[in-house]
């Protein structure tokens, strides 16, 4: 709170103009109202505010419109934290002259938002900026007054709708349970968990805990063995497949940490999680280094650090994982996001699109509200949006995370009701504030002659742009699970060192939907190269396409078609047939043809590649072999298709 001396009073008053006396000063005051105000200083500068509220009332009752009076009994009364009254006598004495303390405006200001009237501390605050206060902090603390005050009127008359439930005793203790994150399916939740009691120098250990979802109700949660310590693991971030966990940890010594605080990785094997390791230099910093999450690309990183070129006291920052594997220098999220205050708590969700964050400087409830923010198609970020009221409050808001499907928000609080200290909640999150469409591919990969698990190498790829969108490997299971954004059209293409590839396509350009996410069972056909081994299943290459009734291929076949070069310069003996099928539009004999020449075309691109025309034969099936029905749009797309097989 700020004061101005009442020897500033008696400055400021003494060179007021004075044409027509309409109140009173130190100066100008009854002799007894003076003595009484006098004395009312000298209990004000012991602390006794309670006997200096006599003497300001009795000053006042000598001369009523005595202002330095007036002023000092509201500031006692912000003392006293009776605000109404402070309100009160503030407002009598702006009423006898507004420009004789401009910063009674501001001290309204503040009086106002704590008594939840945003109108009247919006209103306040900007008569005070338009006085041209000369205090800079004052000013800077009047703009933001004014900001969140305007922001809350508005928010508090239009609240969005929210309904916290626990997410159950199977994860909230009487501990504190806090920084939830989920993997992609929404089975699985780890989160951190504050123990008790504290040990021998006073500090409480955070570890990680686990627990998974049985029937729509989460279990009993485990600690994550192979991760935590002794000492305190927290604000983690977990892969969509739950593969790979990124968390925060601090004060460590011997491992090739930094700063204060860390960013630390680990892996999921068949064993259990591997032990933790901080990311190199390019990452992590002298500095403070906190708080991660992982984008669904498995190749974006945002973090909070103070590190040089930080706007504030914490800002956001964004690394990249480049295709040799090294991540690039870390970048500021800038000033559309990051202002002089701190923004901390990133949640990426799975659209790589949505940042959700908080904030204690952008227009708010106060405190920390929480945010979002969408990345723009040029990859800059759009302007933050606040979450709304009561989602956010005057207390301290902290981290959010957001399903995949976009409906169920988790956040952490100590609201009455829970099972003790903070607790883990749930609600719906509001259609306005929800990420862009996603669902997921889940698959297992296996070899098609034993049925053995294989880790294989799964890559997305975007056909508009050529660019990868996730490269990674399958569990020791087989199994791998990837988010896949509406608005594109992906390439899946499973490889693995002596097998033949498998491909698939994702089109999702118009939208995606969590409720049907696609399931594979993969099988890799070893590569056959002896005729004990040959005429294996034929191999659909869904991701070559050809102009609409054209053998003209299509520039986004390129990919696939290299995928199947790379695959026959690897294994060179080798020899394919490319096969060529049609739906039953149209008539057999132009479907004939029109195959065998796409069939070709797929062929010349080969040889053109290198490949000897020796080792490859084409031939066109037209519409004879259909492998789904032709009366749905669906089963005619799937059986015009592009296939090879080994001969």
């Amino acid at each position: 709170m700020y004061r101005y001396s009442l020897i500033a009073f008696a400055l400021i008053a003494a060179v007021q103009p004075v044409f027509c006396q309409t109140y009173f000063t130190t100066q100008t005051a009854p002799a007894k109202a003076r003595s009484a105000y006098n004395e009312g200083k000298q209990q004000s500068d012991l602390g006794e505010y309670a006997i200096a509220l006599g003497y300001y009332e009795k000053a006042l009752k000598e001369e009523p419109l005595f202002i330095d009076a007036k002023l000092a009994l509201a500031e006692t009364y912000v003392d006293l934290r009776d605000f109404f009254k402070a309100e009160r006598y503030f407002e009598e004495a702006v009423a006898l002259d507004s420009t004789y303390w401009p910063a009674a405006y501001f001290r309204l200001a503040a009086i106002d938002w704590t008594l939840d009237k945003y109108e009247k501390a919006a209103k306040y605050a900007g008569l005070f900026l338009k006085s041209g206060p000369q205090n800079d902090k004052m000013k800077r603390d009047a703009e933001q007054l004014l900001a969140n005050s305007s922001f809350a009127a508005e928010a508090v008359k239009n609240p969005v709708p929210f309904n916290p439930q626990s997410v159950g005793d199977g994860i909230n203790t009487e501990l504190d349970e806090y920084f939830p994150c989920l993997t992609a399916d929404g089975e699985m939740m780890i989160f951190t968990r504050n123990m008790l009691p504290a040990n021998m120098f006073g500090q409480r250990a955070e570890d990680f805990y686990i627990s998974r979802k049985v029937n729509g109700v989460w279990q009993k949660a485990e600690p994550v063995e192979g991760v935590n310590t002794n000492l305190n693991e927290g604000a983690e971030s977990i892969s969509p497949d739950g593969s790979w966990l990124v968390f925060t940890a601090c004060n460590r010594e011997g491992d090739g940490s930094l700063g204060q605080c860390d960013l630390y990785w680990s892996q999921l094997k068949s064993s259990g999680w591997t032990k933790p390791v901080p990311f190199s230099r390019a990452i992590n910093s002298p500095e403070w280094d906190a708080q991660p999450t992982i984008g669904a690309d498995n190749k974006t990183l945002i973090f909070t650090s103070n590190r040089a070129g930080t706007l504030g006291s914490l800002d956001l920052w964004e690394a990249v994982r480049q295709p040799g594997g090294k991540w690039s220098k870390p970048q500021n999220l800038g000033p559309t996001i990051n202002t002089d205050g701190d923004e901390h708590t990133p949640f990426l969700h799975p659209d790589g699109q949505t940042l959700y964050f908080a904030s204690n400087k952008l227009p708010g409830m106060g405190g920390n509200d929480l945010f979002m923010a969408r990345r723009q198609p040029d990859g800059s970020w759009g302007k933050p949006q606040n979450l709304g009221y009561p989602i956010n409050t005057k207390a301290e808001e902290g981290m959010l995370v957001v399903s995949l499907d976009g409906t169920t928000a988790y956040f952490a609080t100590n609201r009455p009701g829970g099972r003790g200290g903070i607790d883990i909640y749930q609600f719906e999150l509001p259609p306005g504030l929800r990420p862009q469409p996603v669902t997921y591919a889940r698959a297992r990969v296996k070899d098609a002659s034993t049925g053995y698990p294989l880790v294989a190498r799964v890559d997305f790829t975007d056909l508009k742009t050529g660019e990868s969108y996730v490269t990674a490997f399958t569990k020791e299971d087989g199994s791998f699970l990837v988010c896949l954004p509406a608005g594109k059209d992906y390439a899946l293409n499973v490889s693995k060192d002596k097998y033949l590839f498998f491909s698939e396509n994702f089109n999702l350009t118009e939208t995606a939907t969590f409720d049907k996410p696609f399931l594979l069972d993969i099988d890799l056909q070893p590569v056959a190269i002896s005729p004990a081994t040959a005429g294996a299943k034929p191999i659909v290459l869904r991701n070559v396409f050809f102009e609409t009734g054209s053998a003209e291929l299509r520039s986004e076949s390129a990919a696939e078609l290299d995928h199947l070069v790379s695959l026959l310069t690897d294994a060179p003996a080798l020899k394919i047939q490319i096969n060529g099928h049609t739906d039953n539009v149209g008539d057999a004999n132009s479907n004939q043809k029109l195959s065998e020449a796409r069939a070709k075309a797929v062929y010349d691109y080969i040889i053109n590649k290198g490949i000897a025309a020796e080792r490859l034969k084409y031939k066109g099936f037209g519409e004879t072999k259909p492998v789904e029905t032709n009366d749905t749009a669906e089963g005619r797309s799937r059986n015009r298709r592009t296939e090879f097989e080994v001969w």
